[in-house]
């Protein structure tokens, strides 16, 4: 005994000590992870002053400063020594009166294009292209993607972007296969990183297409102009808006990691005034006669009024300068404005139309665009990420296309580019539909538990087991291994935030197997508990039973543990608990930072990267868990696990749990063989730590391994009585029906609004109504205190103070209430959250029921008030700016 206990210490300890070296190492590894650029890189003219603006276009040594909407740098080489200079035609190429011959361009991305990428941020990246538009270079200076810091190695994103390296921007390039027989060059996808890649191949392409088509590379697509009908009679404003002739575009102060404020960021309405039914009815007929007698053909005017805090023509505008705040875009096209495209308008003629702090008309001069095709204005606004401090500019953009009753003939016939996550959907459709069948199988065989339990005995239980044994190989090789859907702790941190700053849902569809498998892991963690997952699904942990399985029959077996004593257990159990704890904090204040110490979990070493890919912190962390999953069952699991301990909170409010019996507490024959370790000394299972195997209830059914069921058996056959059928509760059949007894009148049914109130008043009320019977003193403290916790609730819900402050008043008031309850109502729901079947509580319990009640009650107030604009007008409600 001591020696085990003196060997998982020391095992455990080793397993910590390799994982702080594997983070450490990660934090090395990953040099452009979240890598800091300078802050002068998005506004300085010398843009090569900041970047390596050589490593993308070989053969310059010189450039010129930004120049052009959207911006980029020239490249020069010196002719007099620059012979390997590469060769260009045409008259840019010429050498200058300096001596030097232009040979290329070099853009920043991010000056071009804010396209996200899976972590909802841009890879921030410096490519370069010759005079011909075929790309020289490209290099990545900065990207958030965490799955390119502790699962798939950064190389590989080098690896993939040098494929562009050659290629004309103007091409037709795809992730994937290619087809030569329709044009489409195709590039190798990084597994696992199938959005990343995606995304940074709209970013290369797109900013190469502009500037080339700026430069005059690639000629402009000139589109079928607008044929307009004569308006029928002036409409007033909020008509306008309805149909869509004018549209809107607001930005919030949180929008751009400013403190929530009564005046948004911005609040932009804006319309294409060459429409007569359109320009009359915002201009007036006189105003608006005037404006198209001074338009030339293939001028456009568009209007923009807006009130806010900032201002769409920006504080930095100087005369014959570039209106950087505001610009139209239409597919890949890009417009700017100058000064000589700015015309004031003075008003708004449109009935209704409300009053404007800042008002323009800008001129579009292309004979590219057409008002006939959907185009956005887009806005430049000026970014602080709330974590780090950094300041970008980040694009804010709202579609606009003339709705069809102003156009002859209505709006032509258009595709819509598809989103980045149907695309992924789509090319993986076979995938899903086969990893949505083995979700339905997965949960169909456990719907069927009884049936297979009841087949099953103690000594062969290969109705069980064969079914969870193909699930497990399944979910390690095809699921693992292929498809790489692995949940992860960092999934829960991230819908953590999401609920708290910005929800998108195309963050979370844009893997589409991750998305489904935690929709299945939700709903089942409520149906029956984290072990449907945890136990029969996890790859990682499908894994470790197969490890521990095989080496006892390789025989270890008389070497293994299957169970800790059990003093040691009821430790460790709780180091998981701790870890994830520690990560959902540390997220709090970076989620990078929290996103490395998430390499506890193996998951990535095994399944995304590969062993043979990692550093040598990361293997030993990784072959130290193999070796102590050989000889103890499922270890990490038990006793490592944030995101095991991150179900388990929620599996205090399952709805079906195990069948238990009165004999099961004096009776440790089902405690004996759990692998779990979940059953206590009276019987009661910890839904929290049961990983389901089931090997309790095929006891449950087994007349020669259950005691009680084995004394009654053992009975009737030397009483000579027939054996009945066991039924539901886990007892034989009676012989002869039970005499008729007088049945006990019905407990009278809770009313609704009784049953309603209870239900109130258990959950929002830690006091039972003895509160009232205290002193005066305490009470008005305790009620004091809970408009306290409320009130600081509502200051972080619309944004008035920090999410750390939040988080910290939330975990003071949940130990409050936690202490609360175990003195005045020391009891939890034991089954469905609609019953009414209470139980005494352990301190864990209560925890568990405290934390996830309080975090479910505070997500569903906040969506609640964010979704009907309560939020809102709290924060806009001046006779409340003395409680902020």
């Amino acid at each position: 005994m001591k020696y085990f206990s003196a060997f998982a210490s020391r095992l455990f300890a080793s397993v910590l000590l390799c994982c702080a070296s594997g983070l450490a190492t990660a934090a090395e590894s990953g040099a452009t992870y979240e890598a800091p650029l300078p802050v002068q890189l998005s506004t300085d003219p010398d843009l090569c002053a900041y970047v390596p603006c050589k490593d993308v276009i070989p053969g310059a040594d010189s450039f010129s400063k930004r120049m052009g909407k959207p911006a980029y740098v020239e490249a020069y080489a010196n002719t007099s020594d620059s012979d390997d200079a590469p060769e260009t035609d045409g008259a840019k190429a010429s050498a200058d009166e300096n001596g030097r011959k232009l040979i290329g361009y070099v853009f920043l991305s991010t000056d071009i294009v804010d396209i996200p990428a899976y972590s909802g941020k841009p890879v921030v990246t410096l490519i370069g292209m010759d005079t011909k538009g075929t790309i020289t270079g490209v290099r990545v200076l900065r990207h958030s993607e965490p799955i390119l810091l502790l699962g798939i190695p950064e190389s590989e994103l080098t690896k993939f972007i040098k494929q562009y390296v050659g290629k004309f921007v103007g091409s037709k390039i795809e992730v994937g296969a290619g087809r030569p027989d329709q044009g489409v060059l195709g590039l190798d996808a990084i597994t696992g990183a199938t959005v990343t890649v995606i995304a940074q191949n709209q970013v290369v392409l797109r900013s190469g297409v502009q500037i080339a088509k700026q430069v005059g590379i690639i000629k402009p697509t000139i589109r079928p102009q607008a044929k307009f009908k004569q308006a029928e009679g002036n409409r007033d404003w909020n008509t306008l808006v309805d149909e869509g002739s004018v549209e809107h575009l607001r930005v919030e102060t949180a929008d751009v990691g400013m403190p929530r404020s009564r005046e948004p960021y911005i609040d932009m309405y804006f319309g294409y005034l060459n429409a007569p039914g359109v320009g009359r009815s915002i201009l007036g007929d006189a105003v608006y006669e005037g404006l198209m007698s001074r338009l030339k053909p293939g001028e456009h005017a568009i209007f923009v009024v807006a009130n806010g805090i900032e201002s769409f023509k920006g504080s930095g505008f100087v005369r014959g300068g570039i209106y950087d705040r505001v610009q139209v875009a239409q597919d890949m096209d890009t417009f700017t404005f100058r000064d000589l495209d700015y015309l004031n308008l003075y008003a708004i003629r449109a009935d209704g139309a409300p009053s404007f702090r800042e008002s323009a008309i800008f001129i579009v001069r292309s004979p590219t665009f057409s008002a006939a095709y959907p185009w956005h204005l887009v806005f430049l606004g000026n970014k602080m990420d709330p974590q780090t401090g950094v300041r970008t500019f980040a694009n804010f953009n709202q579609k606009y296309w003339l709705p069809a009753r102003h156009l002859e003939g209505g709006r032509p016939e258009i595709v819509e580019p598809e989103a980045t996550w149907v695309t992924v959907w789509k090319t993986r459709k076979t995938e899903v539909i086969l990893f949505v069948l083995w979700l339905a199988a997965a949960g169909t065989v456990y719907a069927l538990r009884d049936k297979l339990v009841r087949r099953a005995t103690y000594k062969d239980r290969r109705w069980k087991d064969v079914p969870k044994l193909l699930l497990w190989l399944t979910s390690i090789g095809f699921v693992g291994f292929y498809l790489l859907a692995v949940p992860s702790i960092t999934q829960v941190l991230t819908w953590f935030h999401a609920i708290l700053f910005e929800w998108r849902w195309e963050l979370f569809l844009s893997d589409p197997f991750i998305f489904l498998f935690w929709i299945f892991i939700i709903v089942t963690v409520f149906f029956w508990g984290r072990g449907m997952f945890c136990g029969w699904m996890c790859p990682y942990g499908s894994l470790s039973e197969i490890v521990y399985k095989l080496s006892g029959k390789l025989g270890l077996k008389r070497f293994q543990r299957h169970l800790l004593p059990q003093r040691w257990h009821d430790r460790l159990k709780w180091v998981k608990y701790g870890v994830f704890a520690v990560l959902l904090a540390v997220s709090f204040y970076s989620m990078g930072m929290a996103e490395k110490m998430a390499e506890v979990e193996p998951f990535k070493t095994t399944f995304l990267v590969g062993v043979w890919n990692r550093t040598w912190p990361f293997v030993t962390f990784w072959l130290l868990l193999l070796l102590a999953s050989m000889f103890f069952e499922r270890p990490f699991c038990k006793y490592l696990c944030p995101l095991g301990a991150a179900l388990a909170v929620p599996s205090t409010f399952r709805w079906w749990g195990l069948k238990r019996k009165k004999e099961c507490g004096p009776c440790a024959a089902c405690a004996v063989g759990c692998g779990s370790q979940a059953i206590d000394p009276s019987g009661r299972i910890d839904q929290r730590e049961c990983l389901l195997c089931l090997d309790c209830q095929v006891l449950y059914y087994d007349d020669h391994a259950c005691p009680p069921l084995a004394q009654e058996r053992k009975r009737r056959t030397k009483a000579g009585e027939p054996l009945t059928p066991i039924g539901a509760n886990g007892y034989f059949i009676p012989i002869t029906p039970a005499a008729a007894t007088v049945a006990p009148a019905a407990a009278v049914r809770q009313s609704a609004p009784a049953w309603i109130g209870q239900e109130v008043f258990d959950h929002l009320f830690p006091w039972s109504r003895k509160v009232f019977q205290q002193p005066i003193l305490l009470q008005a403290t305790t009620f004091a205190l809970t408009i306290l916790v409320t009130w600081v609730w509502v200051l972080g819900a619309a944004g008035r103070i920090g999410p750390g402050i939040v988080l910290g008043w939330w975990s003071a008031w949940s130990v409050y209430e936690l202490v609360v309850r175990m003195r005045c109502k020391p009891y939890v729901k034991d089954g469905p959250w609609w019953g009414r079947n209470l139980r005494p509580a352990s301190w864990a319990d209560m925890a568990a029921y405290v934390t996830f009640k309080n975090l479910l009650i505070a997500a569903t107030l906040f969506l609640i008030m964010k979704g009907t604009g309560v939020l809102d007008y709290l924060s806009d409600v001046p006779g409340l700016e003395w409680l902020y």
